[in-house]
């Protein structure tokens, strides 16, 4: 028998309580609000929550339906701590656009000004903890703080705050204030950092928040947060099939925190844990308002990725393809060797084509992971990969530079030193 969350087994429970007449008003209002599928959408990645694979799901809907997307000009960053400026992001011929899935920072505003009135906002998060675990391995951040253990979050979870000074670090080339190890989620989405301890400000902006969004995912549920999207998108079964991408593997990966840790940090990263409580509520909610046929639904989904995963992994030239046989929930589809090469591919691949640009470096966005290595190694942040790489130039210059000076200098100390002739002695 399969087993649930608790609030799974809520829901089930009281879905199963109602009455035959409101789930027919159920059927009928998601049939009316699913008349067409709904192709405008900003997708909000925000870091180390599993974002890439929704991603690549947001990336080939846009391709396979030809979406004008609003697409970073090189890179997968379309913005950072700031708005894009107008050089940052490829411009269609018509300044339309339906489809955005980038790592980018929540700007209600600054977003409204260029897509749609009736555009879903979707985003992804999950459980904090494990959100600083892999923001921890990925960011350098044992490093960053000096601490020298074989478990670097065990030691960080003993007291957060004895590693705030070194934490929280500021981006000079945007002025953005950053804690990589505080509230990660609620900065991507728009929160900005000097809020961590206004609880009040927290509280109305997740709100606002919930009011923004259609859909916030949950990695910790994906397969349910998958199949909810689809309904709610009203986009078929094959749109939300999905391979893990990014799937690291590190030392301290499968540490679990203590009771007492978790307590520790739920005050350390109280507006992370706000956001994932209060959107873990959101959906829970929405699947229990989709009546008692979607866990059958979520089954079934599991299902069939299982056997195309299965099937494109061993797919050899020349096999049969794997027909996928119509259902309450799908029509019959076909997977093919294009099917698996485009379901396998990650976000770079299948976002590079779509650059078809200049390859000029001039306003391809550094990423904050190489920003942060260059905080920790003592080094300037840049916002471009030009202006870094003309600077890193001009160090290697100067190194270069002092290399050949001192050499010179110990050839003219050699040569001072070396002995007189004796010829003419003797």
């Amino acid at each position: 028998m399969r087993t649930y969350p608790s609030q799974l087994h809520k829901m089930k429970n009281s879905i199963a309580a109602q009455t035959n007449q409101e789930h027919r008003e159920e059927t009928e209002e998601a049939m009316q609000t699913c008349s067409r599928p709904r192709q405008k959408y900003v997708f909000i990645a925000p870091h180390k929550v599993g974002a890439s694979t929704s991603c690549t799901i947001f990336q080939r809907y846009a391709i396979s339906r030809k979406l004008p997307m609003m697409l970073p000009i090189q890179g997968v960053v379309l913005s950072w701590g700031i708005s894009p400026t107008e050089e940052e992001y490829i411009h269609t011929p018509d300044e339309q656009y339906h489809a955005l899935m980038n790592h980018f920072t929540y700007n209600k505003t600054w977003l409204r000004s260029k897509f749609p009135g009736d555009t879903a906002y979707i985003s992804i998060i999950q459980d904090p903890s494990k959100q600083l675990r892999s923001a921890m391995n990925y960011y350098y951040i044992p490093e960053l703080l000096k601490i020298q253990s074989e478990n670097p979050l065990k030691t960080f979870l003993e007291n957060p705050w004895r590693y705030k000074n070194r934490s929280e670090v500021n981006f000079a080339h945007c002025n953005v204030t950053w804690d990589p190890t505080r509230n990660f989620m609620a900065f991507d989405l728009g929160y900005p950092t000097d809020g961590v301890e206004d609880k009040e400000r927290a509280r109305r902006y997740v709100n606002e928040l919930e009011d923004d969004f259609t859909l916030v995912l949950l990695l910790d549920h994906l397969d349910e947060s998958y199949v909810l999207l689809k309904r709610l998108m009203c986009w078929e079964l094959q749109d939300v099939l999905y391979v893990t991408k990014n799937n690291r593997s590190y030392s301290f990966k499968e540490y679990v925190p203590s009771d007492k840790e978790i307590a520790m940090l739920r005050r350390w990263k109280a507006v992370d844990y706000l956001l994932h409580d209060t959107f873990n509520e959101s959906l829970w909610r929405k699947i229990a308002a989709q009546g008692p046929g979607f866990f059958e639904e979520v089954q079934h989904f599991k299902d069939v990725n299982e056997r195309v995963n299965t099937y494109c992994a061993e797919r050899k030239e020349g096999k049969t393809n794997l027909t996928v046989e119509a259902s309450r929930w799908n029509s019959q589809f076909e997977v093919d060797a294009e099917f698996c090469r485009v379901l396998n591919a990650t976000v770079i691949q299948l976002l590079e084509p779509l650059q078809n640009g200049p390859k000029d470096d001039k306003f391809r966005l550094v990423t904050e992971r190489i920003n942060m290595r260059e905080l920790i190694d003592g080094q300037p942040t840049f916002k471009h990969q030009r202006e870094r790489r003309i600077y890193l130039n001009r160090v290697k210059a100067a190194k270069e530079l002092e290399a050949k000076k001192n050499e010179t200098k110990r050839n003219d100390t050699n040569k001072l030193k070396r002995p007189t002739s004796v010829l003419g002695q003797m």
